[in-house]
């Protein structure tokens, strides 16, 4: 793992069940520890880092130059309530999210609007994970 990576981070990353080929949505990105880790573990897989945040999304993206130019990343400024696939953007694999208020079960009606969005991102058989496990749960999604 990388050196920037905490041990939290690390532990989560590791327990994502990745392939190289994975498509995946990380929410709620921050600074984009994380989805350079993943980046790293793909080969012809691809990684889009969501956050709500404008400065997040311009550090993600500053600290990510690299990730970004190889193909296996890109950063994009979105709530994961509103989120929805521009065109001709593939389903994802995977999702998953770290410390999303959307997300922690404490906005009911954020967290419905969100899953919904996240459902229709998904490829038939995608998977939704959110820290509070081991480190990792699996989130049921709706109509799956």
């Amino acid at each position: 793992m990388s050196r920037e990576l905490s041990p939290r981070l690390a532990e989560i990353v590791d327990a994502l069940p990745l392939t190289p080929r994975a498509r995946v949505l990380e929410i709620g990105c921050g600074p984009g520890a994380a989805a350079r880790a993943v980046a790293a573990r793909l080969d012809t897989g691809h990684i889009l880092a969501i956050d709500r945040s404008a400065k997040a999304v311009a550090q993600a993206e500053a600290a990510s130059a690299r990730e970004i130019a190889s193909g296996r990343m890109s950063v994009r400024q979105a709530a994961v309530e509103d989120f929805v696939r521009e065109p001709g953007e593939g389903p994802f694999d995977i999702a998953f999210a770290v410390r999303v208020g959307a997300l922690d079960g404490r906005h009911p009606e954020a967290e419905q609007r969100a899953l919904a969005r996240i459902a229709a991102a998904l490829a038939p058989g995608g998977r939704l994970y959110v820290d509070g496990g081991r480190p990792l749960r699996e989130v049921p999604l709706p109509g799956r």
